[in-house]
């Protein structure tokens, strides 16, 4: 088993994608087809189906909990818990050339 942390690009349609953005939806519910794992960054992009495209806007969120329980997923089917990425402070020094 692969244990590297994997980022996922997944579309979001309008509704779905609001109630992550406003935190009222803390989960996604997804097809395990991407071998998905606690530690992953998913990139939410809101999926505009009218138009059939992207409308711009993107939600990262990290994979906190993964659910793929029989009693509580259908088969094939995994529920992850989203949290929020972790930034680091990154420190830029000034340096002048000589």
């Amino acid at each position: 088993m692969d244990n590297k942390r994997k980022t996922h690009y997944l579309k979001a349609t309008p509704e779905f994608f609001k109630a992550v953005k406003s935190g009222e939806k803390t989960f996604e519910s997804r097809i395990n087809d991407r071998d998905y794992q606690v530690g992953d960054t998913l990139v939410l992009q809101e999926w505009l189906p009218h138009t059939l495209q992207y409308s711009g806007d993107e939600i990262i969120k990290v994979v906190t909990y993964l659910l793929d329980h029989k009693q509580f997923c259908a088969p094939g089917y995994v529920i992850m818990s989203l949290g929020e990425m972790e930034l680091k402070r990154i420190e830029v020094f000034d340096v002048k050339g000589e």
